[in-house]
């Protein structure tokens, strides 16, 4: 099956090239493209797509609310939620934190190439966290030598093994990783890892991956 998309860049120009390289991979599917922030939660709402690749800079709300807003009316433990990969020509440290604590999936930088934007949407359609690798040398460096763990609240309502997944996505692996290194099948690893997502109260495998380092499991 197509993984469906949603664009939504105010640029014209960046859309269109944005749709075209979406739209030339045979198993992605553009289904709605917008230009700002309120058109992109009306459009999560009405298409229900795989995946909204969201801009942040946008007229009316920006693409954090916007991301916030549509995760907000979807359910984590429900199959079919969107994911969002926030693309943006900044990299600064506030936008990534704002966009990574709204839920989105994945950070990636508008100077990326067309075969990692493509292979970025299909990793946060797989449930998987994507981060540009400028941002994500960033993000480890505030844990690395951290004096004390955070507390991370729910922590405490992870069984061993829910543990031992979360500090499999602070290392960022992979559903398949994980299944191998913890010798169990990907189905019970995907049902692991929403399990972890809902006690703790994330939307993403990347908040998970940052709570991770923040509990010092990592």
């Amino acid at each position: 099956m197509s993984i469906r998309v949603v664009v939504a860049d105010d640029q014209e120009a960046v859309r269109t090239g944005l749709v075209l390289i979406l739209g030339s991979a045979p198993d992605i599917e553009v289904v709605a493209e917008v230009g700002d922030g309120l058109a992109a939660v009306r459009a999560a709402a009405e298409h229900r797509p795989d995946v909204v690749l969201m801009d942040i800079r946008m007229p009316g709300i920006d693409g954090i609310e916007a991301t916030r807003r549509i995760l907000a009316a979807t359910s984590i433990e429900l199959p079919g939620s969107p994911q969002v990969l926030v693309l943006t020509t900044f990299d600064l440290d506030e936008l990534v934190d704002g966009a990574l604590a709204a839920g989105a999936a994945g950070f990636l930088l508008k100077s990326v190439d067309a075969v990692r934007l493509t292979d970025g949407v299909r990793a946060v359609a797989r449930g998987e966290g994507v981060l540009a690798p400028e941002v994500t040398r960033r993000v480890i460096s505030r844990y690395a030598g951290s004096p004390r763990p955070a507390r991370v609240p729910g922590l405490d309502r992870l069984t061993a093994r829910e543990t031992d997944v979360l500090a499999g996505l602070g290392r960022g692996l992979s559903n398949a990783e994980l299944s191998a290194e913890l010798v169990i099948s990907e189905g019970t690893t995907k049902t692991h890892v929403s399990r972890v997502l809902a006690k703790l109260g994330l939307r993403s495998r990347t908040q998970a991956a940052i709570a991770a380092q923040e509990a010092g499991l990592v």
